[in-house]
């Protein structure tokens, strides 16, 4: 069995959990390869729905983190058993290739490299993935992770759905909010899109980090894109990162590069 790698010193600990203001699920060392970048050996935290990279694993402050809420797959680079230690994670804005070294792991690297992915599922997709070759333990620790995420969702939810609730301005402010805006969280929005197909297959909704935005639509298959407010503006980050002026010009351009087949989600009453 995967012995549960031993944490950092108490302050460098507590100084990482200040810095990065998010629960600390899973952690240990990962060969980290972004598309066509070499790939480095990072020790990795996962945090929330956040990868933190740090350089050495008594470093207080990481070099590179990675928002993975947008995650789409994770799938083994070998299909068979022997290649679960090394998978790559699809996400909105790109890959990420992850890798458990065996040179660096002392307990077997191909279960901790499940145990990476299965940690990583449960996060995103708010549920414990049906893998069978997990270990009790294992399994027992994903719920528990589980748990804590959903909650910490919820408490997001809570303190933001009384800035993110549509307030009652003029329609033609700058400050209205667009009509496809709801506060709800990233598996709700999915709900709503699947459940209410005659509604439209766009929503604007709060970001994971409760800091920005983020769009979810359905064409066919889900997707999500983060938005990220710089001063006065929104950055959208797609392959190449778009700036826009308002969220309804977020809106609009997902409207508008899809040639209407992107529609915002409105329920009529």
């Amino acid at each position: 069995p995967e012995e549960t790698p031993q944490p950092a010193p108490r302050q460098i600990f507590q100084e990482r959990q200040r810095i990065t203001s998010l629960p600390l699920y899973f952690q240990g060392y990962l060969s980290v390869r972004h598309s066509r970048c070499h790939q480095r050996v990072y020790w990795t935290e996962l945090r929330g729905t956040v990868l933190f990279f740090y350089d050495d694993k008594k470093a207080p402050k990481y070099s590179q983190k990675l928002d993975i809420s947008t995650l789409t797959s994770a799938t083994n680079v070998y299909p068979d058993e022997n290649g679960s230690a090394q998978f790559i994670l699809t996400l909105s804005s790109g890959e990420l290739e992850l890798k458990v070294n065996f040179k660096i792991t002392s307990c077997d690297f191909k279960l901790v490299g499940k145990e990476w992915k299965g940690f990583i599922l449960t996060v995103t997709e708010l549920s414990v993935p049906p893998d069978e070759s997990l270990l009790p333990e294992q399994l027992r620790r994903m719920h528990e992770v589980l748990e804590k995420e959903k909650e910490r969702r919820m408490m997001l939810n809570n303190s933001s759905s009384a800035s993110f609730t549509r307030k009652t301005p003029p329609s033609n402010t700058l400050t209205a909010l667009p009509e496809c805006s709801y506060a709800v969280s990233r598996q709700e929005a999915m709900k709503m899109l699947e459940r209410n197909t005659s509604c439209g297959n766009l929503i604007l909704r709060p970001g994971s980090d409760n800091k920005s935005y983020a769009i979810t639509i359905r064409a066919p298959h889900i997707k999500h894109y983060k938005v990220v407010s710089k001063g006065t503006c929104y950055l959208l980050e797609l392959e190449r990162q778009v700036i826009l002026p308002s969220l309804q010009d977020v809106v609009n351009y997902f409207v508008t590069e899809t040639q209407g087949n992107l529609k915002p989600y409105v329920i009529q009453t």
